[in-house]
């Protein structure tokens, strides 16, 4: 449809002369498309089984909201540290992470075993770093207080 589009609404002479030469894809790069994985399209409507865009909708704005979370806890931190801050800039911070990191596998691992492969690891990888922030907040002076004595030096 927007070829059809883009073919009866030319911009210019130059490009009206040479639209339709200019729309078609050289027969080199045809073969190679042909040969490679079939992209993902991460715009169009979900695969049958793979969520709807109303789980799309509500994960967009639990990062969005995350997101907030973060701007307020960071003034927070630097008020009123504590334990209830600490804990709360650990989960946050380990989601915000997590769903960053999914993100860049998203877009760069391809295949099913790798893409499986790599989000084990981001799983591992955010509960190592949650535990360890939680850890470091129990056993030791906790993440408000250590980025204050950053921010002493």
């Amino acid at each position: 449809m927007a070829l059809a589009l883009l073919r009866a609404r030319p911009r210019g002479a130059a490009l009206a002369l040479l639209g339709p030469a200019l729309l078609r894809r050289p027969a080199a790069l045809g073969a190679a498309a042909a040969r490679c994985a079939p992209a993902r399209d991460s715009h169009g409507p979900p695969p049958q089984g793979q969520g709807s865009s109303k789980a799309a909708s509500l994960h967009w704005t639990g990062e969005r909201a995350v997101s907030v979370l973060l701007l307020g806890l960071l003034p927070a931190a630097y008020l009123c540290p504590g334990p209830a801050v600490d804990y709360s800039l650990a989960a946050a911070l380990t989601l915000h992470g997590h769903w960053g990191l999914g993100q860049v596998i998203t877009d760069y691992v391809h295949g099913d075993v790798p893409n499986k492969v790599a989000n084990v690891g981001l799983y591992v990888l955010s509960g190592l770093t949650f535990a360890g922030l939680c850890h470091f907040n129990y056993q030791d002076v906790g993440i408000c207080k250590a980025v204050a004595m950053l921010w002493s030096l």
